[in-house]
């Protein structure tokens, strides 16, 4: 299991929020953030290395 940090950020870029996630690898820690309903966006870190930036679902 590898440790990943998810930061929910606001519209300018500034952490809201942040939990960790273990996962197996890269895939499975995506998937799960993908499935959440984001007000803003959010990064998936793990280390130094930004894994993915997910974009909040738009509702239209």
């Amino acid at each position: 299991m590898r440790d990943y940090r998810l930061y929910r950020l606001d519209g300018a870029g500034n952490i809201l929020s942040a939990e960790w996630l273990r996962e197996p690898d890269d895939d499975s820690a995506v998937r799960p953030v993908t499935d959440l309903r984001l007000h803003g966006p959010a990064e998936l870190w793990r280390g130094q290395r930004l894994v993915a930036r997910i974009e909040p679902a738009s509702d239209y």
